[in-house]
């Protein structure tokens, strides 16, 4: 997720569950400290797939 504001730095999470139908959001994510939570990104956010031997 993109900062919105300066000095705002992006934010990257995993995608650990996806909680919508056929694949939408919101999604249960967790960020590299361990904290998850449930989100919904939104035009901030950019979504990437890992490739297969990164996973």
């Amino acid at each position: 997720m993109h900062g919105r504001v300066v000095g705002e730095h992006d934010r990257v999470v995993e995608i650990v569950e996806v909680l919508g139908p056929d694949g939408t959001p919101p999604y249960k994510v967790r960020a590299a400290n361990g904290h998850e939570s449930i989100m919904s990104p939104g035009p901030d956010s950019q979504v990437q797939h890992l490739k297969s031997d990164q996973a």
